[in-house]
């Protein structure tokens, strides 16, 4: 039985009114502790955000989780993300209400079960968030639709063995198939964890990268540059690189 949920935790910006939301989901068995590094660096890069830590609605203590039944098959895993999904989009949406802000505004982060919800929240809820970064994922199961108004970020450690890489590069082709946009950045030698590599190269993607859809509007044709780019494992500090896969 899951123990009632802690009310999310929430940083506020440093002065005035919020100009961004971020929402920032922890993985499985876990708490908002563990993206604490994630969250630093968003506050940093973005002082005017307001970011907000939700308790995954299910388990107990510091091992929470985002579907409502641990250690599901494969099939009913599906199910369950999609549900949860649907209700971290109707949370989101009451913290836009609630402070004036937009998806356009708006930010989804997740790391591993954390980002398969945010995929399944994106795409299930057309305009939610401008931009998703999705760490180190399983992803539930291949979009059906890409979600247009929203860039998607994955960020995946080259030797994961808890969620290999090649499905996070199935999931980037299908959804340049499907016409989304999407960016797959890989940290070499970094297994399944929240590594400040592929930090570092979120904020790099937040601050740097044009969207396609704007893109277009400017330029008048899509941007088919593709590059991959792999982040160096020993750098801690520095810029990310400039490399990208981009479709």
């Amino acid at each position: 039985m899951s123990e009632s949920r802690p009310d999310p935790l929430i940083i506020e910006p440093s002065a005035g009114a919020p100009a961004q939301l971020f929402v920032v989901l922890h993985g499985e068995s876990a708490a908002p502790e563990q993206v604490l590094e994630l969250v630093a660096a968003i506050r940093q890069a973005f002082p005017q955000a307001l970011i907000v830590q939700p308790h995954g609605p299910f388990g107990a203590g510091a091992a929470r989780r985002w579907i409502a039944r641990a250690h599901p098959d494969a099939e009913a895993y599906v199910g369950l993300v999609a549900d949860a999904g649907a209700a971290l989009a109707g949370e989101v949406r009451a913290w836009q209400r609630s402070r004036g802000l937009s998806g356009e505004q708006t930010a989804l982060a997740g790391f591993s079960e954390g980002a398969a919800v945010a995929l399944e929240a994106a795409c299930a809820d057309t305009g939610l968030a401008g931009r998703a970064l999705l760490f180190s994922t399983r992803f539930a199961t291949l979009p059906q639709a890409a979600p247009m108004l929203t860039t998607l970020h994955l960020l995946h450690g080259a030797a994961d063995r808890v969620a290999p890489v090649d499905q996070a590069r199935r999931v980037h082709g299908h959804l340049a198939e499907l016409g989304g946009d999407a960016t797959l950045d890989m940290a070499s030698g970094v297994g399944h964890e929240l590594h400040h590599a592929l930090i570092r190269q979120a904020i790099a993607r937040l601050q740097g990268y044009l969207p396609q859809r704007t893109w277009e509007a400017v330029m008048g044709a899509p941007d088919l540059r593709v590059d991959e780019y792999d982040a160096d494992d020993g750098a801690s500090d520095g810029p990310a690189g400039d490399g990208e896969t981009r479709h």
